[in-house]
């Protein structure tokens, strides 16, 4: 798939002071919002918990907003030294329009994300003065406030000397106590998956992946059952898609199987996620460039996505069965790997001749679609890094959806309207079925015969020959799989999407059926 181009992102902020500078030898900070004023609306646009704030300090708040420049716009932030003897320094952030919720066109809520947005700066501003607690005004929607905290603090720091201030956070002034920590879970989800992506490949086995999952999962045992598939059981369930990428590697393969138990009934059909796990991906035989090759340590960021919404899942206690797939290996070159030009044999029966090497993740899914129809789920969804022509087509704006289904396909999108972390469908016409299947030793080829062309519809129309399920998805997230400084609560590095639009899915389903 197309390596990842990155850029440094930038969060724009003034700093305003007060007249009386306070050290920050408390390292305590205060992060309010404050609306755009509507019309010829008079004053202020506080949040709720600013308005309290600003009257415990006799409107000083208000009265350094107004005099230390214009109003703030949104996503825009400003600090002050002190104002309260609790918090030697507060940041105030713009949240834009108070009315701001559900775009059409835009295909979210634009009041969550300005929430999101602003509170990430703030946040990020007093990370930055080494402040390392952090108390945060719910801005009206606490789960997205608690969201914008965490994601926009995570930084993968943990091989490095110097490591950034460790920042704490907690709701400030508001009562929606349930909202905060589910939107902290929320957070804490996508963050394992960035933590998953971004540790590089020598720190990331695919049997240190299944360990740290397993660890993930400890506390939950009662609910979840965690089964770590060696090579030996792979052979005997003739995964031959699967084992023809593994084999050129000295790393050996994982199948990790998580089975979570949330619903009332044992018996109630699951939801099967599927992700794929290639802990790194040179290409094999038909090697990639070098050039940003380093990028492909978070080749599994399905299988990362995928295992850490199950892992949030467990801990929001939602009453719904997942059954969660990571077929784990490397794709290497070597003696043993695969050649271009081989034939070799999925679990079903089909042969696949792979005349490209690269094209291996649609290999190790193949194989783990089939086992997981064993299981009758009401649902699977797939998800993988699959091809660069995804993010060729939609960038990083959405994750890319191809499914037979209508009803499931509405059911990810309304999630990813709440989440923010967007999908948009895509096509899965016969006519790209036809390119996979016009194979010259095989049942199918792993490339479509026209080459580049569709490159992501014809994985697809590839996947959904081994899939028999009324409702079924598959995912492209290769143009999510990182971020620059597109989407600005989230630092640059691995992105750890779609996890929060994965969860909120699978809550959907638990709540609503």
């Amino acid at each position: 798939m197309l390596l990842v181009r990155r850029v440094v992102q930038r969060t724009s902020h003034r700093r305003s002071f007060s007249a009386s500078h306070t050290h920050l030898s408390h390292k305590k900070g205060l992060v309010l919002g404050v609306f755009e004023k509507e019309g010829e609306e008079a004053g202020l646009h506080l949040t709720e918990a600013a308005t309290g704030f600003d009257q415990t300090v006799s409107g000083k708040l208000s009265e350094l907003l107004t005099i230390s420049g214009p109003a703030l716009k949104k996503g825009r932030s400003r600090i002050f030294y002190g104002v309260h003897t609790d918090f030697p320094c507060v940041a105030v952030v713009g949240l834009g329009k108070s009315n701001a919720g559900v775009c059409g066109a835009e295909n979210w809520d634009t009041g969550k994300e300005n929430i999101r947005t602003a509170v990430s700066a703030g946040c990020r501003l007093l990370q930055d003065l080494e402040v390392n607690h952090v108390e945060v005004d719910g801005c009206g929607d606490a789960q997205s406030a608690a969201e914008g905290a965490a994601l926009g603090l995570f930084h993968y720091d943990q091989l490095k000397s110097k490591k950034k201030t460790k920042v704490t956070t907690q709701l400030h002034g508001s009562a929606d106590s349930v909202g905060w920590e589910k939107g902290v879970l929320y957070a804490e989800g996508q963050n394992l998956a960035r933590m998953l992506m971004e540790a590089p490949a020598n720190h990331i086995t695919p049997t240190v992946f299944a360990s740290i999952i397993e660890e993930k999962l400890a506390g939950h045992s009662g609910r979840v059952t965690i089964k770590k598939r060696s090579q030996g059981w792979i052979e005997e369930q003739q995964m031959g898609a699967f084992l023809s990428v593994s084999k050129g590697s000295e790393e050996p393969p994982v199948f990790l199987e998580l089975h979570y138990n949330g619903a009332p009934e044992s018996t109630e059909a699951p939801l099967l996620l599927v992700g794929k796990g290639i802990t790194f991906d040179t290409g094999g035989i038909s090697l990639k460039p070098s050039a940003s090759m380093d990028a492909m340590r978070a080749d599994m960021g399905g299988a990362a996505t995928v295992c850490s919404s199950i892992v949030t899942a467990a801990a929001l206690k939602l009453p719904v069965n997942i059954i969660g797939l990571a077929p784990l290996c490397e794709n290497m070159p070597s003696g043993k790997a695969t050649k271009p030009g081989d034939v070799v044999t999925a679990k079903n029966g089909k042969t696949i001749q792979v005349d490209n090497t690269d094209a291996e993740g649609r290999l190790v899914l193949a194989d783990a679609l089939c086992y997981g129809h064993t299981f009758n789920p009401r649902a699977i969804v797939n998800v993988a890094t699959l091809t660069g022509a995804m993010d060729v087509a939609l960038g990083s704006a959405a994750t890319g959806v191809f499914t037979n289904s209508d009803w499931l396909w509405e059911q990810l999108q309304k999630a990813s309207v709440v989440t923010g972390d967007r999908v948009w469908r895509m096509p899965l016409f016969q006519h790209y079925t036809r390119q996979v299947t016009d194979c010259q030793l095989a049942d199918l080829n792993n490339v479509g015969k026209y080459s580049r062309s569709g490159g992501a519809c014809t994985a697809a129309a590839f996947l959904r020959e081994f899939v028999t399920a009324p409702h079924w998805a598959h995912l492209d997230i290769a143009g999510v799989m990182s971020n620059k400084d597109e989407v600005p609560y989230l630092r640059k590095g691995m992105s750890g999407r779609p996890t929060r639009t994965l969860v909120e899915f699978a809550a959907g389903l638990a709540h609503h059926g």
